[in-house]
């Protein structure tokens, strides 16, 4: 999910001096890119079916594996972990050349995810957000942005869409879903599940000192600023979502994604 901590988890793991955990990674795009070609082109099609998806099963998985090996010989690391809201719902595709993926999902109370949202978008008013068109009487109230936001070809939209898929799919077992609340307020224990689902030995981590090593421009997402800055100390802060977006959109958010709060514990 958006906004969830996946900056700041992958800060935490990056200071790890075994782990290199960097910003959002591309590399996903790549074996898109390569499959698409795979399918479409007559030059594989013309060959034995069964030959060629074994050896584009090769081409990704050494593919990969060199992509990661770059970054750890670029980085005197041992481990990689790559930053991509694509992993998750592409299970399957990764499965047929990686057997046994590691997918970490970092989720959050859904309005608090609006309302982050919404206060982005109220502290960037000298930028011009395209979720707003006056023009077309778009995204001019709180009510229309979170339509716009919760659309499944927006962000947060997308995220709850493929989470659903994940977990109708039933292979939501295979991912460990940490909720950023519980890093918050249990991050010892939190990190101790993680590195436990990693199968890497635990790392003592100092939260009240996160340095962010994890550095993201935040112009390629036409949002506004200040979407990836990390705090040094690790703590919970007061959710204001009540405040920023009203009960009314608040218990619209629980009755329509009722899943969501069900199936991580969220309260309304």
């Amino acid at each position: 999910m958006p906004r969830a901590g996946s900056t700041l988890l992958q800060s935490i793991l990056n200071l790890n001096p075994e782990i290199y955990a960097g910003v959002t990674d591309g590399s996903l795009e790549l074996l898109f890119g390569a499959r698409g070609n795979f399918s479409n082109s007559p030059e594989f099609k013309a060959q034995d079916a069964e030959l060629m998806k074994r050896a584009f099963s090769g081409f990704c998985l050494e593919g990969l594996t060199g992509y990661c090996n770059a970054l750890i010989e670029g980085t005197g690391k041992k481990n990689v972990v790559l930053k991509s809201r694509g992993w998750g719902i592409n299970r399957g595709f990764i499965e047929t050349f990686y057997p046994n993926p590691k997918i970490i999902c970092c989720v959050r109370s859904l309005k608090d995810i609006v309302s982050s949202y919404e206060k982005i978008y109220r502290n960037n008013q000298h930028l011009h957000d395209p979720v707003k068109d006056d023009s077309a009487a778009r995204g001019t109230t709180t009510p229309k942005r979170v339509d716009e936001w919760i659309h499944p070809q927006n962000t947060i939209g997308r995220a709850l869409e493929r989470i659903f898929e994940i977990i109708n799919q039933k292979y939501d077992d295979k991912i460990l879903f940490v909720k950023y609340e519980d890093l918050c307020l249990r991050p010892e224990s939190e990190m101790v599940r993680i590195y436990d689902y990693l199968e890497l030995p635990y790392y003592s981590h100092d939260f009240d000192n996160i340095e962010q090593t994890v550095v993201e421009d935040d112009s390629a997402y036409n949002m506004g600023e200040g979407l990836h800055i990390i705090r040094p100390k690790l703590e919970m802060k007061y959710s204001d979502a009540d405040h920023i977006l009203g009960n009314n959109i608040n218990k619209w958010l629980f009755d329509t994604y009722q899943w969501y709060y069900n199936k991580f514990g969220y309260k309304k």
